[in-house]
C-alpha cells in the first residue's frame, strides 16, 4: 500500500494537469484478501491489489468522468484528457453547481489497524480451521468466507480541496449445514482482526443449527416476530435504497416525500446516518471531498432527513450532507453508516415473553414490491426458529414474507440493548435485534 506522502505527492504532481475550468482526483486503492471455504475445506485463496484514478473533468456546466488503473504521469494524464473529452462532447446540466473548495477533515485512528493489514492467509486458515472443527464435532458442514480489506481514497480538486482516509476491515461469515435441513449462520465485522473469535462465530451458528434440527411447517399469516441485527440491517438497507437518499426525494419516488415531522414508525425507532460512531469510524468525507455530517433519519418514529450530495443539495436549498457517491454512480447520494439506537430488553428476555412467534436469522435475496409502500420480500434463511411460551422449540421451514417495511417498525414492541456490525454492500451499520407485532408472511 502507497504512505500518505506518496498519494500526495501522486495528487498534487498532477492536479495541474487539467486544462478544463475545474477537475478532481480521487485515488483509490484496496488490498483484498479472502479465504473462501465449503463443505468443510477451503475451496480458494485470492489476494487483490488495485490502484484507481477517478477523474472528474468540468467544463462550465458541462461534466465528464473517467477512470484509469495507471498511476504514473501518462496514465494520469491520459484520464484527464479522456475526462474532457467527454464533458466536451455532454449537453450543459443547468442543475450541475460548480466544484468548491472544502476543509480537510481526519478519520478515527480507530478505523486503521496494523493486526488487520498484516493478517496472513494463515491466519485465516487457523481461524476456518477453528470453525470446522467445533462444527465437525456436531456433525455439520462449515462454508462461508474470511476476508480482510486495506482501503485507501484520497481526493484532490483544482478548487483546493484535499482529503485522506485509510481503513482496515475484517469479516468471518459461516454458514453450517447438517442432516435433514439443518443450518445455521452467523458473522462476525470489526476494523481490528482481534476482536474476531472463530469459536464464538462457530458456537453462535451451531446453537441456530441445533435449534432447527426439527422443523415445523408454519400457514402463511401474521406472526410475532424476532430478527436478529442481521435480519434488521437487510431490511433497513433496503428501506435506504427506497427513500433515505435526496434523488429519490427531488423525484416524488421516496416514501419520505412529504412526510418530515410526521410519525412513519414507533417511537422506539430511531435511525441514525453516523460515520463518526466510535464502532463504525467510517470515512469522514465523500467522494466529492465534501465532510460528512451526521443525519438523523428518523427519530423516536418520526421521519427527520435525508442525506445529500451538492447535485441534489442545490435543488433542495440546503448544504451537502457529504453523502456522494463515486462519480460514475447514477444513484445519487446515500448513507452508507446507518446506526438504530439501542433498546432496553435483552434478546432473552424478547423470547421469554413471546407465546408464540418466529425467530429470523437474516434474509435471503430481498426485493421489493410497492416502493412507495416500502413493502418487500425475501425468504428466511439460516436459522428460522419457532418460539412458543417464551423458549425456542423447534426450526421452521423457511418461510417468504410480503411485508411494508415501515407497518413492520411501527409494530416494534422492543429493542435490544445488544448492537451489532452488519457489513452490507459497501455499507456498515451498526442494528439492535428487534421484536415485532403482525409481521406477514405470504408464504
Amino acid at each position: 500500500m502507497l504512505h500518505r506522502s506518496q498519494v500526495e505527492k501522486i495528487l498534487d504532481g498532477m492536479i495541474d494537469g487539467f486544462n478544463s475550468d475545474a477537475g478532481e482526483l480521487i485515488l483509490l486503492e484496496e488490498e483484498f484478501n479472502l479465504s473462501r471455504f465449503a463443505e468443510s475445506a477451503i475451496q480458494q485463496n485470492v489476494s487483490r491489489y488495485n490502484r484507481q484514478m477517478m477523474v472528474r473533468a468540468v467544463k462550465g456546466q458541462k461534466v465528464g468522468v473517467a477512470v484509469s488503473n495507471q498511476l504514473d504521469t501518462d496514465g494520469i494524464l491520459k484520464a484527464i484528457r479522456a475526462a474532457e473529452e467527454i464533458a466536451g462532447n455532454q449537453k450543459p446540466d443547468p442543475k450541475f453547481p460548480e466544484l468548491e473548495k472544502y476543509k480537510t477533515v481526519e478519520g478515527s485512528k480507530d478505523a486503521y489497524h496494523g493486526s488487520t493489514a498484516a493478517y496472513e492467509p494463515g491466519d485465516r486458515a487457523a481461524a476456518i480451521e477453528r470453525c470446522v472443527d467445533r462444527a465437525g464435532d456436531r456433525n455439520l458442514e462449515c462454508s462461508g468466507a474470511y476476508q480482510t480489506n486495506v482501503k485507501t481514497t484520497a481526493i484532490a480538486s483544482t478548487k483546493g480541496t484535499r482529503q485522506f482516509f485509510t481503513e482496515t476491515e475484517g469479516w468471518l461469515n459461516l454458514s453450517l449445514s447438517g442432516p435433514g435441513k439443518v443450518s445455521g449462520w452467523a458473522q462476525k465485522y470489526s476494523r481490528d482482526v482481534r476482536d474476531i473469535d472463530a469459536g464464538d462465530v462457530a458456537e453462535d451458528a451451531i446453537e441456530k443449527a441445533s435449534q432447527s434440527s426439527q422443523k415445523t411447517e408454519l400457514p402463511p399469516g401474521d406472526y410475532t416476530v424476532i430478527l436478529s441485527p442481521a435480519a434488521v440491517a437487510d431490511m433497513i438497507l433496503f428501506l435506504a435504497f427506497l427513500g433515505f437518499g435526496a434523488k429519490t426525494m427531488v423525484t416524488g419516488r421516496s416514501f419520505m416525500s412529504g412526510k418530515f415531522g410526521e410519525k412513519i414508525a414507533s417511537d422506539k425507532i430511531t435511525i441514525t446516518e453516523d460515520p463518526y460512531h466510535p464502532r463504525i469510524n467510517y470515512m469522514p468525507f465523500d467522494y466529492e471531498g465534501v465532510p460528512k455530517k451526521k443525519v438523523a433519519l428518523v427519530e423516536n418514529g418520526v421521519a427527520k432527513g435525508v442525506v445529500y450530495n451538492r447535485y441534489y443539495a442545490v435543488q433542495m436549498d440546503t448544504e451537502s450532507t457529504g453523502h456522494a457517491l463515486q462519480p460514475n454512480n447514477s444513484y445519487g447520494p446515500y448513507p452508507k453508516s446507518m446506526v438504530m439506537d439501542a433498546g432496553g430488553t435483552t434478546v432473552q428476555e424478547m423470547i421469554k415473553s413471546t407465546r408464540r412467534g418466529i425467530y429470523i436469522t437474516h434474509w435471503w435475496y430481498i426485493n421489493f414490491l410497492n416502493p412507495m409502500k416500502t413493502m418487500v420480500t425475501g425468504t428466511s434463511q439460516d436459522g428460522t426458529l419457532l418460539i412458543e411460551n417464551g423458549e425456542v422449540t423447534s426450526g421452521v421451514e423457511d418461510m417468504r414474507m410480503g411485508q411494508s417495511i415501515l407497518e413492520a417498525l411501527s409494530n416494534v414492541e422492543a429493542v435490544s440493548k445488544e448492537q451489532e456490525l452488519c457489513p452490507k454492500f459497501g455499507t456498515l451499520m451498526l442494528m439492535p435485534t428487534l421484536k415485532i407485532n403482525n409481521f406477514t408472511f405470504i408464504g
